[in-house]
């Protein structure tokens, strides 16, 4: 089995506003497009255009309808999914073969695919479904927080950040270092009280999750009606004009 850092110099994690995102797919397509392209064996695709499609992917989006503690309409909430770099990875504990390790020098998870042997064990400890098969190749895939992205610097410095970060049209997804509690990932998490993704497993994510802000309830709404009713009943000026003499032609405005 493989140990884990008693500590790591770095927390490089991303931290997801559950508030701001729209549930769009940039993220899924972006970082499929990168991987796939540009990290280690191609993520695989099959059968994609038949009857019974399928592919590997790190990066999901789910969308959930919520119903709020306080009542009221339902709320949309898109979560996007990726493996979350955990502090005590159970899917690096149980690798047999070393394979699945975690970096002392920013807390990045990964998987080195020629030593993995995909047996699988490290899906079926993950409590988040952060890993997936690849169907031809046979190994685990995972998220990588784009570690050939991060650290290239024949990248500019704007797209030195995983690329589901650097797409996402909403600023709902922002990567930096979760130890300096001055890094606005940092920042972010202590004003908006960003949360662990199911904290009684015991894993400590770094990954971090901003919650959705209240949405304006029904009461609320009401207060607005006044300034909705129209403002005249029937057409004036220019538009008054043309709406009569529709009327005079034969048939009406039908």
């Amino acid at each position: 089995m493989t140990d884990l850092p008693t500590t790591t110099t770095r927390k490089l994690g991303l931290v997801i506003d559950l508030d701001t995102c729209v549930g769009c797919h940039a993220c899924v397509i972006s970082c499929k497009g990168w991987n796939t392209e540009n990290y280690g064996a191609p993520l695989s695709d099959t059968d994609a255009y038949g009857a019974d499609p399928s592919g590997t992917f790190l990066n999901r989006v789910h969308s959930y309808e919520v119903q709020p503690d306080t009542g009221g309409a339902a709320q949309l909430v898109h979560f996007p999914k990726s493996c979350l770099h955990c502090e005590n990875a159970p899917c690096v504990t149980v690798c047999p073969t070393g394979a699945s390790y975690k970096r002392v020098e920013d807390g990045i998870v990964l998987v080195n695919e020629s030593d993995c042997i995909g047996c699988g064990l490290c899906a079926w400890a993950c409590p988040y479904g952060a890993r997936e098969m690849d169907a031809v190749e046979k190994v685990m895939k995972k998220c990588t927080l784009c570690v050939d992205r991060i650290y290239n610097e024949n990248l500019s410095h704007e797209d030195r950040e995983p690329a589901c970060v650097r797409t996402c049209p909403a600023g709902a997804r922002h990567f930096g270092d979760l130890a300096d509690s001055s890094s606005k990932v940092s920042q972010l998490v202590a004003e908006r009280g960003g949360i662990d993704l199911m904290p009684e497993q015991g894993t400590a994510p770094v990954n971090q999750y901003l919650p959705p802000r209240p949405r304006d309830q029904l009461d609320q709404i009401d207060v607005l009606a006044p300034y909705l009713e129209p403002v005249a009943d029937a057409p004036r000026g220019f538009l008054g004009w043309l709406d009569r003499a529709l009327d005079a032609l034969p048939g009406g405005k039908e």
